[in-house]
């Protein structure tokens, strides 16, 4: 009898050093973390931690790549080093001098040179860096990959483990001269990302460190039209979420955590800034060490929910919880809930959208969504239900909860079940095309008469096609000015209220408790706009440069011709920019200095992708009377309205052949 059959129907083709490689890719599942750094804005390390189990399984494994035959062929040998803590910051320093911010350019400039993740030519590089450590007894080495994460004034940077051959790879690309996604290349970065799963997995430990150490741990908001909270064990960890049944136990004082509003710019798809935002919280380091020494043990992600952490930490386990006998209880759900059953449900959507108005350029819209759930279900039950709507979202990603199980998703819908933790968590993260017309598009115009004084228009129209139970709870135009000052403005909108602030001018199209619901409206906001002289201005305002020649009052020269007066216009913009510093990468919409409105609203009752969950779908095993409740709402997120007398940026995407 054959106890350990030999693996040839998997390997029978494979050489026996090809075969070493894949059993040493099948001793590194998942995602192990080499180590992990937090810097702050002076790019000094404030907080780090190495792992010594993971960095022993990488040395192993450059061992055994190093001493295989053809290693000289296969880009040499891997360094098994890790940097010290100033040797990481003065690397870091003189990448972000290098690649001229912190995330760098992300394409391939005239500058970039090889072994630089410029010369990658690939926007990931933006968030999966690599830096160059400089020893003076040893060669320099590269370190890869390290996933970057920016958060309040703090930047994260996570070492994940890989394979060498895959850090090989990368050493290769940045040596090419033709990859990038610009020339082509299927084989590039982003592809062999792809097929890491510790990426992704250290994105997560980076975020959720981030979290941790500005203290925005609130969890994904479930709206319900249930009773007020009559707390819980969690309480006061959760804001009060409302986990009233949780079984009975001691409960120490807890120490409460900041929680912060769940907004839409928390969801996926919002605009990442470079550089980090101010803020006075220092990093509470006992906080980090237990959370990573619970969540991670020996640099292993295991449950990195910040909650469950802090109250097992808090409150320990008693004899009044025994375990289940049957069942195996999962790292998520270290309690077992008792009360009240039932299940929750809300998606929240945010749309990311670029309103041109222009017939060379077309409008870009985007949704990002997710699936909130709160299960509040005694034992360990499994919920299965399916995801409808798929096919008309045209859904790009998909990604769920490490608690759900998934088969094998249909045309329209996919079903799957999980087995749910304890509070508000998010279930399913999407992204996904609109279905339905803009809910609000029309155009704004911004033209300046002088240096200071110009005027505008905007002609939109809201909600337009939209049917009940879609109700749009409040709608407002913003147009900032953040490098000019406000003096005044003129104008009567058609609908709505208008403010002023020192950088900027609101519309308030729609205020909350007045929505529209199963109408459409038309909106129109015709005014001029003045502000305060430029200190600064170098050129004088009675002069205008037409066609390379000054006009004068006095001139002859046909000052009313419709050239000139494009001209005028457009010296006018040159003028007012020419003393502004150059708007970095990180800065998307203010390149120039008045050329987009901003819009922001919010829709209750449907999504813009027809994403949907059916209730009566949602089924509980063992089988339980719980009422199923689901609630669906869109959000704004970047919602752009370029000027269409101005300059805007766009994206010009390649021909398929």
């Amino acid at each position: 009898m054959v106890l350990f059959p030999v693996p040839t129907k998997r390997w029978g083709n494979l050489s026996e050093p090809e075969r070493e490689r894949e059993r040493e890719r099948e001793r590194m599942p998942g995602c192990s973390i080499r180590a992990l750094w937090i810097l702050n804005l002076q790019d000094t390390v404030v907080f780090s931690r190495r792992f010594p189990v993971v960095e022993k399984r990488w040395r192993l494994a450059c061992q055994r790549e190093n001493e295989h035959p053809d290693n000289s062929e296969n880009g040499g040998c891997v360094k098994p080093l890790l940097p010290t803590d100033p040797e990481l910051a003065s690397a870091f320093a003189e990448r972000k001098r290098r690649e001229g911010s912190a995330r760098g350019y992300g394409i391939r400039l005239s500058h970039s040179t090889q072994d630089s993740d410029s010369w990658i030519d690939d926007p990931i590089t933006r968030h999966i860096i690599m830096l160059h450590i400089n020893r003076e007894e040893e060669n320099e080495y590269m370190l890869w990959p390290l996933v970057l994460h920016i958060k309040g004034v703090f930047y994260i940077l996570v070492l994940p483990l890989v394979e060498p051959q895959q850090y090989k790879s990368y050493m290769r690309m940045c040596r090419r001269s033709d990859c990038g996604n610009a020339g082509g290349v299927v084989d590039g970065l982003s592809s062999l990302l792809l097929n890491l799963p510790c990426i992704t997995g250290a994105s997560v430990v980076a975020q959720t460190l981030g979290d941790i150490i500005t203290g925005d741990l609130a969890d994904p908001e479930v709206v319900t039209s249930s009773s007020p909270s009559v707390g819980g064990l969690l309480d006061s960890l959760t804001g009060s979420i409302g986990m009233s049944g949780i079984s009975a136990r001691a409960k120490p004082a807890l120490a409460p955590v900041v929680a912060l509003t769940t907004s839409g710019a928390s969801l996926v798809g919002a605009v990442m800034s470079d550089a980090p935002r101010s803020t006075s919280r220092p990093i509470d380091k006992d906080v980090l060490r237990t959370f990573i020494l619970a969540s991670m043990p020996f640099g292993t992600p295991l449950d990195l929910n910040f909650t469950n952490i802090a109250a097992i930490k808090a409150n320990g386990f008693s004899s009044a919880d025994p375990p289940l006998a049957d069942l195996k209880q999962p790292a998520w759900k270290p309690y077992l809930y008792k009360g009240k059953q039932r299940i929750l449900f809300a998606i929240h959507e945010v749309v990311n959208a670029a309103m041109y108005d222009r017939d060379e350029i077309s409008d870009a819209i985007s949704i990002s969504g997710q699936v909130n759930c709160r299960a509040e279900l005694e034992g360990l039950p499994d919920v299965s239900l399916p995801l409808t709507g798929l096919k008309s979202a045209n859904v790009e990603v998909l990604s769920f909860h490490h608690c759900a199980q998934v088969s094998e998703h249909g045309v329209d819908k996919q079903a799957f079940m999980f087995s749910p933790p304890l509070g508000n968590f998010v279930l399913i993260r999407y992204m996904a095309s609109c279905s339905l017309d803009p809910p609000v598009k029309g155009f704004y115009q911004l033209s300046m008469v002088s240096e200071d004084e110009g005027a505008f228009l905007f002609k939109l129209r809201l909600m337009e096609g939209y049917k009940a139970p879609l109700s749009m709870e409040f709608c407002t135009i913003t147009m900032p000015f953040p490098r000019r000052r406000v003096s005044s403005f003129d104008g009567n909108p058609s609908i709505g209220t208008i403010a002023m602030t020192e950088h900027s001018v609101e519309w308030k199209i729609i205020t909350s408790g007045r929505g529209i619901t199963g109408k459409s409206i038309e909106a129109t906001f015709p005014g001029t706009i003045k502000f305060f002289p430029r200190t600064s201005s170098k050129v004088s305002t009675l002069n205008r440069m037409v066609t390379g020649r000054t006009v004068d009052e006095d001139s002859d020269v046909d000052q009313d011709g419709p050239n000139n007066m494009a001209n005028i216009e457009e010296h006018l913009m040159e003028v007012m920019n020419k003393d502004l510093q150059a708007a970095e990468l990180e800065e998307p919409f203010c390149w120039q200095a008045y050329n987009y409105a901003k819009v922001s609203f919010k829709i209750l009752g449907g999504t813009l992708s027809r994403v949907s969950i059916d209730p009566k779908s949602v089924i509980i095993y063992p089988t339980v009377k719980a009422p199923v409740e689901f609630s669906m709402q869109t959000s704004s997120g970047d919602y752009i309205l370029w000027n269409t007398l101005g300059r805007c940026p766009s994206a010009v995407y390649p021909k398929l052949q």
